[in-house]
């Protein structure tokens, strides 16, 4: 499937795509990041598919392997299923109590800390990467200076 296909399929559909601009308010990333998601695996039709069942068969699998196998690097690769289980704090201590014994066995292999196992509890799409205004006019003239 293209995507001006599914661009077309979703105008068909009165979905008005969006093109993930930042801070506008009727965007939905977190369906387009999904959207992404699954037309880069390698599974994704390169055909449209025959019918309609089929390609609900298609998603169905999709989401299954979205939610149930798929590692997800923003809650430190555990499956979205394992953390509204609430098994991904025991997963994650276990795979620090590893990191921690193989860099007691080889300590040469490591020139820093280990990785952050801690679970991640809040989780933002496109974190908002502005900084914060400083509304304190000594605290600007001092950071003006610094820079000057």
């Amino acid at each position: 499937m293209k995507g001006a296909t599914l661009l077309a399929t979703l105008q068909a559909l009165g979905v008005t795509p969006s093109f993930s601009r930042p801070a506008v308010s009727n965007d939905n990333p977190y369906l387009e990041s999904l959207f992404k998601t699954m037309k880069y695996r390698p599974a994704y039709p390169s055909q449209a598919f025959e019918s309609l069942l089929a390609a609900r068969r298609w998603v169905g699998m999709f989401i299954q392997w979205y939610n149930h196998e798929h590692r997800h690097s923003a809650i430190r690769f555990v499956t979205p299923a394992e953390r509204h289980a609430n098994l991904d704090t025991e997963l994650l201590q276990k795979r620090a109590n590893v990191y921690e014994e193989a860099k007691k066995r080889h300590p040469e292999r490591w020139s820093g800390v280990t990785r952050n196992w801690q679970p991640v509890r809040v989780v933002h799409l496109n974190p908002d990467q502005r900084v914060p205004k400083k509304t304190d006019q000594k605290e600007v003239n001092s950071e003006l200076k610094k820079t000057a």
